[in-house]
């Protein structure tokens, strides 16, 4: 038996340390052809990167493969046609809530976006840097009083109404697939939170149903001056539609630590446009990598693995 590993190290060896022994590992580089050629004698693949594309060829190219294990809540990068006519199961993290409910760098990070926007930090530290010292160039805006609108309110949007309400906000939320309502929070539809909210936070999966579900309608309605922070799928947001309201001023600033296309954003609109502009901040997905965090899904995930190949017995 075969398992290869795509990710930081530190999951490599929680991987490892599950495994014990029961089966060969590998870590393989998170590049296509790498992993393209490994996956090629691989019984079973553990994925904490999700930096390469697996494509339906290259499964068709893993003759022994039996499962794919993701210790990330998204497995949207993975092609499925090859793998639903082998009936080679996909795992991932989203049906694992009690794992994942006291895992919080995601929120974390997400509140350090919603933070780093209303204070100006990446723009005051270039500020200080370039040996210039103007406070008054940099108001920031304070929380306590204000609205923050909750785009999801599961897991990760929970905590977000944790630390909102610790600063003193008012949290409103919208999401037809929880009930009930977290505590604290107050039902709105999409468009009512858009146009009452000082700052929208968006935490749902990407599916055909919120595709774009902030909307070219949404950005039209929203408060003027709003900030939003988007750490789920680039694809939730229309991105197009949220550069235009950058740049007419109607959203006053934004933070992401997701992008469409992602990991090729070289040339991604919303990359050039923050080159050059200080109400944008994008992350490089970072969110969920913390190794502290990392250790623990990717020995769970690799749990799976186990299972389904036998190796518990």
């Amino acid at each position: 038996m075969k398992i290869i590993y795509v990710g930081a190290e530190v999951g490599y060896y929680a991987m490892k340390d599950v495994v014990g022994g029961r089966s060969e590992c590998e870590h393989v580089e998170a590049e296509p052809g790498a992993l393209g050629e490994a996956l090629k004698g691989a019984d079973a693949m553990l994925d904490a990167s999700m930096k390469v594309k697996i494509t339906n060829q290259m499964i068709e190219d893993a003759v022994a493969l039996k499962i794919i294990s993701c210790a990330t809540t998204g497995s949207d990068h993975i092609e499925r046609k090859e793998l639903n006519r082998r009936s080679i199961p996909v795992r991932s993290l989203k049906e694992d809530r009690d794992v994942l409910m006291n895992l919080t760098p995601a929120a974390e990070l997400s509140w350090a976006l919603l933070m780093a926007c209303a204070r100006k930090l990446p723009a005051a530290f270039d500020h200080v840097k370039s040996g210039a010292w103007v406070r008054e160039l940099f108001p920031g805006r304070m929380l306590r009083g204000r609205r923050i609108g909750v785009v999801g309110c599961g897991r990760i949007g929970g905590w977000m109404g944790r630390y909102a309400r610790a600063f003193g906000m008012e949290v409103v939320g919208f999401d037809p697939h929880v009930d009930p309502f977290p505590e604290g929070f107050i039902r709105l539809d999409l468009h009512e939170l858009a146009r009452s909210s000082d700052f929208i936070t968006v935490h749902v999966h990407l599916s055909d149903e919120t595709r774009h579900l902030i909307s070219r309608e949404i950005f039209e309605v929203v408060k003027p001056g709003a900030i939003l922070i988007n750490t789920s799928r680039g694809a939730v947001v229309d991105e197009t539609a949220m550069l235009n309201a950058l740049e007419s001023g109607r959203l006053g600033g934004a933070g992401l630590d997701v992008v469409e296309g992602e990991p090729d954003i070289d040339n991604h609109p919303l990359v050039r446009y923050a080159r050059t502009h200080d109400n944008l901040i994008i992350t490089p997905h970072c969110g969920g990598f913390s190794p502290d965090a990392v250790a623990i899904v990717c020995a769970h995930s690799a749990r799976k693995i186990v299972k389904e190949l036998g190796l518990d017995s």
